[in-house]
């Protein structure tokens, strides 16, 4: 089973599309992937989703299902320093430094800044959705990252949505806790992170990392990576 997390293009977010430049990183994206083998395809509600899907779908034949937990993981939590709402990720480091619990995934979300946006509610729902996918592909979820191979599937999955969400998917799928990937790492728009069942032990699997974040049909193109949402300067590949 083969699962592929695809970042939108880089965003307009005062009219949930894309920039100029993320219409061009969409085609080169379609462009990129139009030989690939897709099974099927989830998107986002968002409009800067489904928008870099657009073009990939078209070369595909194919149309993608719409989940509305697929969206971005925007749920805003008390700020803990200025009591004001913000997004959950993004603290600055010397306050996640300092908080061990946000690195562990069994306690993260009881935290009380988490506590605080219920985001232990809102990262069930995505992980929720998640398990029925793979469930009706023949992987049941048993616990701590382990799946139970009812039919073993060779399919290929593709997810077209966020950053955030697609951290909270890949944090639950590898036990990491999502907010040390929400702080330690980044993905540029339509960045692809691939991750492929291991199934060593017949009737059992595990997710993992075999891409994160490949941006090649960018800079193969000579199109600029995007830092939307990076805090630091971009090093072009």
């Amino acid at each position: 089973m083969n699962l592929i997390f695809i970042r939108h293009a880089e965003p307009d977010y005062t009219i949930d599309s894309l920039t100029e430049k993320g219409w061009r990183e969409a085609k080169l994206l379609a462009e990129r992937t139009k030989n690939w083998k897709v099974d099927e395809v989830y998107v986002s509600p968002l409009g800067r989703a489904q928008d870099t899907a657009s073009f990939s779908l078209q070369n595909w034949g194919m149309e993608g299902v719409t989940y509305e937990w697929l969206q971005e993981f925007y749920y805003r939590v008390k700020d803990p320093v200025t009591g004001e709402p913000r997004i959950a990720w993004d603290f600055y480091p010397e306050y996640f430094t300092a908080q061990d619990e946000l690195h562990d995934k069994n306690a993260w979300a009881q935290t009380e800044v988490m506590k605080s946006g219920d985001l232990g509610g809102h990262y069930k729902e995505v992980t929720d959705g998640l398990d029925g996918i793979l469930a009706r592909h023949g992987y049941e979820a048993k616990g701590n990252g382990l799946f139970e191979v009812k039919e073993h599937s060779d399919e290929t999955l593709v997810f077209f949505c966020h950053l955030g969400v697609s951290f909270a998917m890949i944090g639950y799928l590898t036990q990491i806790a999502p907010p040390a990937l929400w702080q330690g790492f980044f993905v540029p728009p339509t960045g692809i992170m691939m991750m492929t069942s291991e199934e060593r032990v017949p009737g059992k699997a595990v997710f993992r990392m075999q891409n994160f974040g490949d941006s090649r049909h960018l800079s193969l193109a000579g199109e600029p990576i995007s830092g939307s949402g990076y805090f630091a300067e971009i090093f072009q590949q």
